[in-house]
């Protein structure tokens, strides 16, 4: 597939490891829809990147909000070929914690989102996919979701998040040995420390601290690394059903 080729769906695209695999795709010629619920964002980013953007209000976890978000795609764009899974959201409640056990609605909130919203828009695009004019390998989609080192090497009060990550990279190879019926290719990306809003927040001690965690390169990952791996997999026709760890061989510790 060539860059000027890619019409990329990218969830939680308003921001962190979305909004550089919108930027990478836009700047190599292709085509971005952003899912998120960030309006202003997602509206500046438009504004920014100009026509090759489109932003739709979405929330992952909601039928009625992923399928018209894909009809608008294919109405401004005439189809979409690649999907990029990234919107998510995390917590670092303990199971048993002074203040109490783990909220209930907590963990379901996050498995909502992170694992469902992700299977979620796996199946809608999908059947969206199915219907694109395949290349000279019967390829007609890829669907790449992003997990994350914590899937395997969860920390205490990650619970509710790897329970969610894992899923994702569970359900990657069975998901793909279905879609190869229809030409459509599955991918996960698991990170591990990359610079994203959330590190922003920390005190620099603290960021210096995690970074010397990671075995080498010694720093953070960048956004535009997972949009460049992102850009691997969309060229790379071999690379199916696979769970790829983009983590400088960090093994994270209980805590």
């Amino acid at each position: 597939m060539n860059n000027h080729e890619v019409v990329a769906v990218v969830t939680g695209g308003a921001s962190g490891l979305g909004e550089a695999t919108v930027r990478h795709i836009v700047g190599q010629g292709g085509k971005a829809i952003i899912f998120d619920v960030n309006d202003e964002r997602g509206q500046a980013l438009v504004k920014e990147l100009g026509a090759n953007v489109l932003y739709v209000r979405v929330d992952v976890t909601k039928e009625e909000d992923v399928g018209a978000g894909l009809e608008q795609a294919i109405a401004s764009f005439g189809l979409m070929n690649v999907a990029v899974n990234c919107a998510g959201i995390a917590d670092a409640s303990k199971v048993l914690a002074k203040r109490g056990v783990h909220a209930l609605e907590l963990f379901e909130k996050i498995i909502a989102v992170n694992l469902v919203g992700t299977f979620n828009v796996i199946r809608l695009v999908a059947e969206k996919m199915q219907h694109n004019k395949p290349n000279e390998d019967g390829q007609r989609g890829v669907i790449i979701n992003t997990a994350s080192v914590a899937a395997f090497d969860g920390q205490i009060g990650q619970a509710a998040y790897s329970a969610s990550k894992g899923g994702v990279a569970a359900m990657t190879l069975p998901i793909a040995r279905e879609l190869a019926a229809i030409g459509v290719r599955v991918m996960t990306i698991a990170p591990g420390l990359i610079e994203t809003p959330m590190f922003a927040t920390l005190p620099e001690p603290a960021r210096v601290a995690l970074a010397q965690m990671t075995p080498f390169p010694k720093r953070l990952g960048k956004p535009a690394e997972y949009a460049l791996l992102v850009d691997s997999i969309i060229q790379n026709g071999l690379l199916n059903g696979e769970v790829i760890r983009l983590d400088g061989a960090i093994r994270m510790q209980p805590k």
